[in-house]
């Protein structure tokens, strides 16, 4: 295995690294001011803000509570607490979350509840630079981290108050550890793995899938010389100490010494929610379950410079003999992994499931980046030139990163819609869901309304939770939207609504031009105008 370098970041790569950070975490900050909060974040939010007031975790357990406990945290700090009763039974969250919200002021709430995902999101980035620069040098680092500063998916989820983005920073930092580990296997080492890993199981379930690819790491980084039977045993005795500093986690952050049966239940509930027999909807159908969805979200949610960096990486590190083979397999394990945990189980409804895969990608085309600019004039013009157009992706679709697809979503049939956003205004065809609008851009929503609908009542088909009068958006609630002449009047359609609309060939008018879309998220049509 290759020697560890130097842990100290300074200079001007130091420089560099930080500039990177704080050009996320600003994006973050103030694409976080003008969005509502998405679909999942009020209930998240009164769930933390119940178990730091009561000291129980009885709510939400769909989900693990470390960021919730962050979140109620933050505004217990801020003053905003939970005052209300708590059903141990669970389930009261969703009729609370709202009221909860407004009463404290929706944008003075979600300000405090989103500053330690805000503050944690730069976590992220540091750990990917040092991965990048253990494997290829500082260069692949500065390289990797530029993808993730730019990268709107990654800018979309990193405020929220949900575990997406989180998911990816902690499981990362565990496999961290684990190379660390393997580097010289001594207890401290060790321990500080096991935390890592319950910091991870605490945050998102999909977390236990790091057991399968610690096993193989462990096994294929057993010291030399062993045998097979040497090296299962070995990669035994090490996941079960790391497991059980894991495990030991669990009562702390579920205030009870019986944190790990109600963390098994919550984990028997996750996707509890999602409604029974729904379809999903991909490239103008609707299915139970499609194969190739996270393959294709990637391609279409990623910047087209991103993924041919990312590829041609994977390559280079594949051929590089200096780079030692089990550094390769914790490059290409982990997302290997991942993708295909969310292939086989996950609701295809989002990209955002990817995310831990996604910093592999970064990862390697950060490798991908040292390399061309190691070599000539023109290797390096093309390196400046993938960078230009990751960049010019982030700055196209500000500061509505939720719903950004790449200029292949418009090809090639809607060329004439690829503009400094990529191909955004051709997601719908593809994608719905968290993909395209999750209930973020009321605010957006509001002035538009307020500047060129001075008095109308629109009709809106809305996809999220808040409900919209808490922005003071004067709306028509209409099920008779979605028919194939419906009513004059101001309509306003979620991306998802629309999305699903266009699944359906009755629905002619939906394919017409709309008269603006707003914030990426919401079509609007004046029918009869």
């Amino acid at each position: 295995m290759a020697p560890m370098s130097g842990t100290r970041i300074g200079g001007t790569h130091g420089l560099m690294v930080a500039i990177l950070c704080l050009a996320f975490f600003l994006q973050c900050l103030f694409a976080s001011r003008g969005k509502s909060p998405v679909f999942d974040e009020p209930v998240h939010i009164v769930a933390g803000a119940s178990y730091i007031a009561t000291g129980k975790i009885s709510a939400n357990l769909q989900h693990p509570p470390l960021l919730k406990e962050l979140a109620g945290l933050s505004l217990a700090l801020a003053d905003i607490r939970w005052q209300g009763p708590v059903d141990q039974r669970g389930g009261w969250e969703w009729d609370a979350a709202s009221p909860f919200l407004t009463s404290a002021g929706v944008d003075r709430a979600l300000f405090w509840a989103r500053l330690p995902m805000l503050l944690l999101a730069p976590l992220l980035g540091l750990a990917i630079y040092w991965w990048g620069r253990e494997v290829a040098g500082p260069r692949a680092g500065l390289g990797a981290l530029f993808l993730f500063a730019a990268d709107p998916t990654m800018v979309a989820h990193s405020y929220l108050v949900t575990t997406d983005a989180a998911a990816a920073s902690f499981s990362l930092i565990f496999l961290i550890a684990l190379y660390r580990y393997l580097q010289s296997p001594v207890r401290k080492r060790l321990l500080w793995a096991g935390a890592a890993l319950g910091l991870a199981l605490n945050v998102k379930f999909s977390a236990i899938f790091l057991f399968p690819i610690a096993a193989v790491l462990l096994v294929a980084g057993a010291p030399q010389p062993a045998g097979m039977r040497a090296r299962m045993a070995f990669a035994v005795r090490s996941l079960a100490g790391m497991g059980l500093v894991a495990v030991l986690a669990i009562p702390l952050l579920y205030f009870s010494w019986r944190g790990p049966a109600i963390y098994l239940r919550g984990l028997h509930r996750v996707n509890g929610d999602h409604a029974a027999g729904f379809l999903f909807y991909f490239a103008g159908q609707l299915k139970a379950h499609f194969a190739s969805y996270f393959a294709a979200a990637w391609l279409l949610k990623e910047p087209l410079a991103t993924i041919g960096l990312a590829i041609a990486g994977a390559a280079i590190a594949l051929r590089r003999r200096e780079i030692p083979r089990l550094t390769k397999l914790f490059l290409l394990v982990p997302p290997a992994v991942f993708f295909l945990a969310c292939t086989l189980w996950a609701d295809d409804i989002g990209v955002r499931y990817e995310i831990p895969a996604l910093v592999f990608g970064y990862l390697a085309g950060g490798i991908a980046l040292a390399a061309l600019s190691q070599r000539r004039i023109f290797h390096r013009a093309v390196a400046l030139a993938a960078c230009a157009w990751v960049a010019l992706a982030a700055a196209g679709i500000y500061p509505d990163h939720l719903s950004y697809f790449n200029e292949a979503a418009c090809l090639p049939g809607h060329a004439d819609r690829i503009g400094l956003d990529g191909g955004s205004r051709c997601g719908p065809e593809w994608l719905a869901d968290s993909n395209v609008d999750w209930g973020q851009s009321l605010p957006q929503l509001k002035t538009w309304l307020d500047e060129h609908a001075t008095g109308r009542v629109v009709k809106l088909m809305y996809f999220g939770f808040l409900p919209p009068a808490a922005y003071g958006i004067r709306f028509q609630p209409d099920a008779n939207i979605m028919v194939p002449l419906p009513a004059r009047g101001l309509y306003a359609i979620s991306a998802h609504d629309l999305a699903y609309g266009l699944a359906d060939p009755r629905l002619d008018w939906l394919r017409e031009e709309p008269a603006a879309v707003v914030g990426h998220a919401y079509y609007i049509f004046d029918v009869g105008f």
